[in-house]
C-alpha cells in the first residue's frame, strides 16, 4: 500500500511539473509564437527547393544556409529599399482619398442608379470613411514598421533560426512527433498524408497563386503609368490571397479612376491584366499543387477572415489550416474516409 502510495505521488508530482513547465514554456515563446510559425510555413515552401540542393550539395547544414541567404536577399533587402516608398505612396493615397470626388464619379459612371441626391450622398458618405480607414490603416501599419525596427529583427532572426533548423532537422522533427501520438499507425500516416496536401493546397493553391495574382495585376499598373503603382501593387497582393473576392476589389476602382481620369487606353491595359490576373488561377492551381486536395472555399474565407482577426496578416495562412486540421481529426476519429463536406480530394 505505502509503496503505491509513493508510486502515485511520483507520477502526481511529475505530471506537476510537466503542466508547470509547459505553462512556462509557453510564456516564453508566446511573444514569437507567430515567428515560429512563420518560419515553420517558410520551410514548408522551400522544402522542394531544399531538397533539390540536397542532391547537389550533400550537406543538410549547406543546403538550409543557401535557402536562409536566398530568402534574405529576396525579402529582406527589397523591403529595406521599397518600405521608404512604400510609405510615401500610402501618405500620397491617404491625402488623395481625403479629396476624391467620389459622389460625382458615381454618377458618372452609374448616373441611373445614383439618380437620387439623398442617395447618393449617403452612398458617398460610405465609400469616403471605408477608403479613408483602409488607407490610413494602411499608413499607420508602414510607419509602425520603421518604428518598431528593433523587434521586427528579433521577429525575423526567430523566423531565419526556425526556418533553417525546421529545414535541415525535419526528418527528425516529423519521427518525433509521430513517436508522441497516441494513435494507431494507419491513424497516423492517414493524418500526416492529409495534412500535408491541405496544407500545399492552402499555402500552394491559395496563397502563392494569390500573389502570383497581385503581382500580375501590379504589373499592369506599372505598365500604364498608374500612380502610386507600388503601393496598389502591394495591396493587390494582399488581397489576392482572398478567394471569390481576389485582386478584383483592387484593379476595378483603379479602372473606373482612369476611365473619370480620361485615360481610356491605361484603362483598357488595366482591365486587361486585371482579368488575367483574376483568372490565371485556374491555370496555375493545377500545375503548382501536384496533389489537389481541397478545403471548401466557405472554410477558407471564413479561417481567413477570423485568422486576420485574430493573428494579422499570417492569419490568412493559420487560419484555414486550423480548421482544416480539426476538420481532418474529426473525420478520423469519426473513422470516416476523407474526402468530405468540407475537404474533396480530385480523382
Amino acid at each position: 500500500m505505502a509503496r503505491l502510495d509513493e508510486e502515485y505521488v511520483r507520477k502526481a508530482t511529475t505530471l506537476g511539473m510537466l503542466l508547470v513547465l509547459i505553462f512556462l514554456s509557453f510564456l516564453i515563446i508566446k511573444p514569437i509564437i507567430l515567428s515560429i510559425i512563420g518560419g515553420m510555413i517558410l520551410a514548408f515552401i522551400f522544402s522542394p527547393l531544399y531538397d533539390f540542393l540536397l542532391k547537389y550539395t550533400k550537406s543538410k547544414n549547406l543546403s538550409a544556409s543557401l535557402i536562409c541567404t536566398i530568402l534574405i536577399l529576396i525579402i529582406v533587402i527589397p523591403i529595406w529599399f521599397l518600405l521608404p516608398i512604400f510609405i510615401e505612396q500610402s501618405f500620397k493615397i491617404f491625402r488623395a482619398s481625403q479629396s476624391l470626388p467620389i459622389i460625382e464619379t458615381l454618377k458618372s459612371v452609374f448616373p441611373n442608379f445614383f439618380a437620387s441626391e439623398t442617395f447618393s450622398n449617403e452612398v458617398g458618405k460610405v465609400i469616403e470613411s471605408f477608403i479613408s480607414r483602409t488607407t490610413n490603416s494602411v499608413t499607420s501599419s508602414l510607419t509602425n514598421l520603421i518604428l518598431n525596427f528593433p523587434v521586427i529583427m528579433l521577429h525575423l532572426l526567430v523566423v531565419f533560426f526556425t526556418l533553417y533548423y525546421v529545414l535541415r532537422d525535419k526528418e527528425d522533427i516529423i519521427n518525433y512527433i509521430k513517436s508522441l501520438s497516441p494513435l494507431t499507425k494507419d491513424t497516423e500516416n492517414k493524418l500526416f498524408e492529409y495534412t500535408k496536401g491541405i496544407t500545399s493546397s492552402v499555402i500552394y493553391g491559395q496563397v502563392i497563386v494569390g500573389i502570383i495574382q497581385g503581382l500580375i495585376a501590379g504589373l499592369g499598373f506599372f505598365i500604364f503609368g498608374v500612380p502610386n503603382a507600388l503601393y496598389l501593387t502591394f495591396v493587390a497582393t494582399i488581397v489576392g490571397i482572398l478567394p471569390i473576392i481576389g485582386t478584383i476589389l483592387v484593379w476595378i476602382p483603379v479602372a473606373i479612376y482612369l476611365l473619370v481620369d480620361g485615360n481610356n487606353v491605361s484603362a483598357i491595359g488595366v482591365i486587361i491584366f486585371g482579368i488575367i490576373s483574376s483568372t490565371i488561377d485556374n491555370f496555375l492551381r493545377p500545375l503548382i499543387v501536384s496533389r489537389r486536395t481541397r478545403l471548401s472555399t466557405s472554410i477558407v474565407v471564413i479561417g481567413m477572415i477570423g485568422g486576420f482577426f485574430m493573428f494579422g496578416i499570417l492569419g490568412f495562412i493559420i487560419g484555414p489550416l486550423i480548421l482544416a486540421y480539426l476538420l481532418i481529426i474529426l473525420e478520423l476519429y469519426r473513422k470516416k474516409e476523407i474526402p468530405g463536406i468540407f475537404i474533396q480530394e480530385d480523382k
